[in-house]
């Protein structure tokens, strides 16, 4: 595909270095300094604005697949779309971080006055960041919560503690429940695709996929966790803490949050129903304690300073907060948070990644999911029409990878070795990052 960034931000960056060996990619920037990891990546980088028509011609737009606005200023990129849009019918991505132009783009009376200059998509990393939250804290103990097959199936993550009574076995010997496989195991921050004959050791985080009455007996059977979550934490009451708040509380559980600005904790009181708001500083030990901020199920600490996320989060769990989930802007990060205890690492950059890569893979080839960072994936694709049947075993992939779901028609199967796979098939596929090209090439060569 040709491709156009506009931006040069960090997630365009993220974007182009993980597209530009298979796509064509022209970088547009603003003019300024450029930082240099651009210059490593095989990709045109042209000076000027996405709306300068006479630019876009220069650089061929009109040609391009894709074009993609992720510059820092919002009306910038809203403006970039439009313009190319009057030049081409080429797909267009949007990127805001305003509340109020994401509730414009998506309301029902915007579209009801669409033309053909409108932009294809919107994306607003801290929603979907707030969904992935939202996710994970439905499922207690999970430190990652992913829905495939259209929530027939999903995927969860566990940190395998030293109570558990499949520490140390062989995953064949865990006698799991039926419709469960374990596709993904990280082991001391390296992720891989185990075989049953390997051994779950204590720490590891275990990815598992499975039907969601088959997840629900696993998470009673061995995790011990069959109880609901009744009581959230939050420390930063920006637009992820209050969307997080608003979902929470439709749910009936309880939300504390504490918000630094007065202003905004008056916005927050205003419009949560049963919130408790607190004003002051996450970092404050006295405020923290007074409020039992870490006697809830769950504690967030959703602020957009990585710094103030991490020492809030050590403070809480020093406190003996049960679990916590610590938002990181700088994907960089993602490893730290983790390595000094961190439960569970979320990024608004990667659950945007993940929406940009669904626009750009290849014919009938998406990705549902990045996991641990972006080092794995769940892949999804349809088998061809020229597809020969047979069974999993008899598949000879040259890489590491696991058929978590089938879905043929309406029905969705937690597959084995002895799995018929046929045309048409639509696949889930849990497999490293890697190996992501050559999976497409296996199947559609």
């Amino acid at each position: 595909m040709d491709i156009i960034i506009y931006g040069t931000t960090e997630f365009s960056y993220l974007v182009a270095a993980r597209l530009h060996q298979q796509h064509n990619i022209t970088i547009l920037h603003d003019g300024g300094e450029l930082s240099e990891r651009f210059n490593n990546l095989d990709v045109s980088i042209v000076e000027g604005s996405g709306s300068d028509i006479s630019v876009l011609d220069n650089i061929e737009a009109r040609k391009a697949d894709l074009f993609i606005a992720c510059s820092v200023l919002d009306e910038a990129n809203i403006v970039a779309c439009w313009t190319v849009k009057k030049i081409a019918d080429t797909e267009t991505i949007c990127f805001i971080s305003k509340a109020s132009l994401y509730k414009n783009f998506s309301s029902i009376t915007h579209n009801h006055y669409q033309t053909r200059y409108d932009i294809d998509s919107i994306i607003w990393p801290e929603q979907l960041l707030t969904q992935d939250i939202f996710r994970i804290i439905s499922v207690p103990e999970a430190l990652d919560v992913e829905y495939l097959a259209g929530g027939k199936a999903k995927l969860f993550e566990y940190r395998i503690k030293a109570e558990s009574t499949i520490v140390d076995k062989p995953i064949k010997d865990c006698n799991f429940p039926a419709n469960v496989l374990i596709p993904g195991i990280t082991r001391e921050g390296k992720l891989f695709v185990p075989s049953g004959s390997t051994t779950i050791r204590l720490n590891d985080k275990v990815f598992f996929i499975g039907s969601g009455a088959a997840l629900d007996v696993l998470a009673a059977d061995f995790f011990k966790h069959d109880r609901k979550v009744k009581s959230v934490s939050i420390v930063g009451g920006g637009a992820v803490g209050f969307m997080l708040a608003e979902k929470l509380e439709r749910t009936g559980i309880k939300v504390k949050i504490i918000e630094h600005n007065i202003q905004r904790c008056a916005f927050l009181a205003d419009s949560l129903k049963k919130a408790l708001v607190l004003q002051g500083n996450g970092t404050d030990l006295e405020l923290l304690e007074s409020e039992s901020i870490a006697a809830a199920d769950v504690c967030v600490c959703t602020t957009d300073n990585d710094e103030k996320n991490l020492l809030c989060s050590l403070l809480i769990k020093q406190m003996g907060t049960k679990r916590i989930i610590t938002r990181v802007g700088n994907i960089q990060n993602y490893g730290l948070f983790e390595h000094v205890g961190i439960d569970v690492v979320v990024s608004p950059k990667a659950s945007a990644l993940t929406e940009v890569l669904n626009r750009v893979q290849t014919h009938s080839v998406d990705v549902v999911a990045l996991l641990e960072g972006g080092k794995g994936e769940v892949l999804r694709l349809t088998l061809p029409k020229t597809f020969k049947e047979m069974r999993i075993k008899e598949l000879d992939m040259p890489f590491n990878a696991i058929i978590g779901v089938i879905v043929r028609g309406y029905k969705v199967i937690i597959p084995n070795g002895e799995s018929l796979l046929l045309p048409q098939d639509r696949l889930q596929i849990f497999a490293m990052k890697e190996d992501s090209e050559a999976i497409k090439n296996f199947f559609f060569a």
